[in-house]
């Protein structure tokens, strides 16, 4: 390539590359084209420089270095690329901010607080509306079987077979397939949720399984927003690293109280963990095993067990 090619072309060009190889770069593309805005409207040269990247990456709403790191990370990918068409191109370092990456702790939901948060559904409005009954079944399904709420909004009514107890998801993350088998209990309440749906909306005009009023289907920001209203209402604060209660919190949840039951009735536990990232469709099992670093009463049973181990004792 000769002349001045235009950031936005650039950046373009690398999306485009990138796309061709098998990635989505969902929320890089984005960020990306960010850049691209930015270095056309400032006065650095036309060319990647490491001021230019660190410039770009402080412009971020949240100011932190963590974040400025991520943006480093992303933009890293682009500047290895364009370095082939342009020798001057500055790869900024990876530790320019210091790690783009913390393992934040989640908040992890009680037994109590899971039947807090269900029951105080019908504050939801309108009351005598289908959305309450939505929402209480939603967060009892993440909670009770681990699912993403991705995958939660998306199941269509042939994915859920009330007669076996299963789920099929069919469009999991990296575009996987699985299977989820459901607790009697979970089976009855989705029976009971589509009996009611099936009451208010009659004829839908879309084959999703969880609808609110008018046979409008659910989405992962109206549930967000439900969950914050109820939060609000009942005035929580979330433990954890995260400012604000998150849905995917409830799948950590089912997956820290599925480990601790594992513990706590001496299941071989390797074998537990390996089915339940299976069951959770994580990608690999190190995903799973995570969950040990992040949660107190985990750590401590891990604790124990190599504290056994170190002297000798048997597991």
């Amino acid at each position: 390539m000769t002349g001045v090619v235009p950031w936005r072309s650039r950046i373009e060009d690398y999306i485009a590359y990138r796309h061709n190889h098998g990635f989505e770069l969902a929320i890089e593309a984005g960020r990306l084209r960010q850049f691209a805005q930015f270095a056309e409207q400032t006065g650095y040269p036309d060319r990647l420089t490491i001021a230019l990247a660190a410039a770009w990456a402080r412009t971020s709403k949240r100011q932190s270095p963590i974040t400025w790191a991520r943006r480093i990370e992303i933009l890293r990918g682009f500047a290895k690329y364009w370095v082939r068409f342009d020798p001057t191109t500055e790869v900024p370092p990876r530790d320019l901010f210091g790690p783009a990456h913390r393992r934040l702790i989640p908040h992890i939901y009680t037994d109590e607080e899971i039947s807090t948060l269900m029951e105080a559904t019908v504050l939801l409005t309108p009351r005598n509306g289908l959305r309450p009954a939505t929402c209480h079944t939603v967060f009892g399904l993440l909670a009770s079987s681990g699912l993403r709420i991705s995958e939660a909004v998306n199941l269509t009514r042939t994915d859920v077979d009330l007669d076996v107890g299963i789920l099929t998801v069919r469009e999991a993350k990296f575009h996987k397939r699985r299977v989820v088998p459901l607790h009697p209990s979970v089976t009855a309440a989705l029976q009971t949720y589509a009996q009611l749906r099936n009451q208010r909306v009659s004829l839908p005009d879309n084959e999703r399984f969880f609808l609110f009023d008018k046979g409008k289907p659910i989405n992962r920001r109206v549930m967000l927003y439900a969950l914050h209203d109820i939060c609000q209402h009942l005035g929580w604060k979330p433990r954890g690293d995260y400012p604000h209660h998150r849905l995917q919190d409830l799948r950590h949840t089912f997956i820290v109280h599925s480990t601790l039951q594992f513990y706590q009735q001496g299941i071989e536990i390797d074998r537990a963990v390996l089915a339940l990232s299976t069951y959770v469709g994580h990608a690999e099992i190190a995903h799973t095993y995570w969950y040990f670093t992040g949660i107190p009463e985990l750590m401590a049973i891990a604790a124990e067990r190599f504290r056994g181990y170190a002297q000798g004792e048997s597991l």
